[in-house]
């Protein structure tokens, strides 16, 4: 059961601020939307995915769980314990699919929560830690590996000789380092068409486009913008909303459009939702935020 605390501020409480009036975000969020804090209470929020109805799961990974929101009933637990899972994404079959870096495994859980473990090693050794992913078209996964000490590790050295982006081939048994020369790479995503991929180097404060070969390799590295991420998204018209100090969201040429403050010391990730996929789902520390859009988002 949630915590009646997290109910304190649930379904209405908002920042005040009409973000749609914000210089440069007019084009992209619905006129007179208010950021709403849904629900808090977490410890830190991360994750969010949308499920192919728009519901969003999302992770409080200190409090090792996955939960899901609802608009028609809140919020709920979704699984407990969650092999402290991190960074989630929904694919088209309806399995969710989980960074779950208390083994540094990479989960799928089905819609009837059946958990299949399906890599936590590369090359004989531990992955640091599974920390987000972006499913392609085609059934491949990319995966980013940094290293986060964790509390409920029992060793401190990384296991990996780099920190790595990965490429778990549709057969979801060959994996291939497509990107090892980044500080720390952490949120990913790719366009709809599964012909780029767009992956945030927190450490180097610096965002990388690539072009996607027909074998899931990269190609045309190419710097999108002067600004890492935690987690990220990308919406229907090409453009890219990263996190870190609020959500920051730049056009496909990697010109800065405007910034979403949202009130808490770091904002981790964000998603799209809701049938329509027109509210961005906001994880920001204790809270848990929604924002009505006048673009669609993808379920990147």
């Amino acid at each position: 059961m949630i915590n009646k605390a997290f109910f304190i501020s649930f379904f209405v409480l908002f920042s005040g601020i009409l973000y749609s009036q914000n210089s440069g975000l007019e084009g992209i969020i619905a006129k007179g939307s208010q950021l709403e804090k849904l629900v808090d209470g977490f410890q830190f929020t991360e994750g969010p995915s949308a499920s192919l109805n728009g519901d969003v799961c999302f992770t409080d990974q200190p409090n090792n769980r996955i939960l899901l929101w609802t608009n028609k009933k809140g919020l709920s637990v979704f699984m407990e314990p969650a092999g402290r899972s991190n960074g989630l994404s929904f694919d088209s079959k309806g399995n969710l699919w989980s960074c779950a870096d208390e083994n540094t495994e990479l989960w799928k859980i089905s819609p009837d929560k059946k958990i299949t473990r399906i890599i936590n090693t590369y090359d004989g050794k531990p992955l640091n830690g599974p920390n987000d992913l972006w499913i392609a078209p085609g059934g491949g996964i990319y995966l980013t590996d940094p290293f986060y000490k964790r509390a409920w590790w029992d060793y401190s050295a990384m296991p990996q000789e780099k920190q790595r982006v990965y490429y778990l081939k549709p057969d979801l048994k060959t994996l291939i380092i497509v990107e090892a020369d980044l500080l720390q790479p952490n949120g990913i995503v790719g366009t709809p068409d599964g012909k780029k991929l767009f992956v945030a180097d927190i450490r180097g404060n610096k965002t990388w486009s690539y072009d996607i070969n027909p074998d899931g390799t990269l190609a045309g590295k190419k710097l999108f913008c002067e600004l890492g991420s935690d987690g990220m998204t990308i919406d229907s018209e090409g453009n890219i909303y990263l996190t870190g100090k609020g959500v920051t969201i730049f056009d496909k040429e990697g010109r800065k459009i405007g910034n979403i403050e949202v009130p808490e010391n770091w904002t981790a990730n964000v998603c799209f939702g809701d049938k329509n996929l027109k509210s961005l789902y906001i994880t920001a520390s204790k809270g848990f935020y929604r924002l009505r859009m006048k673009v669609k988002g993808t379920r990147g």
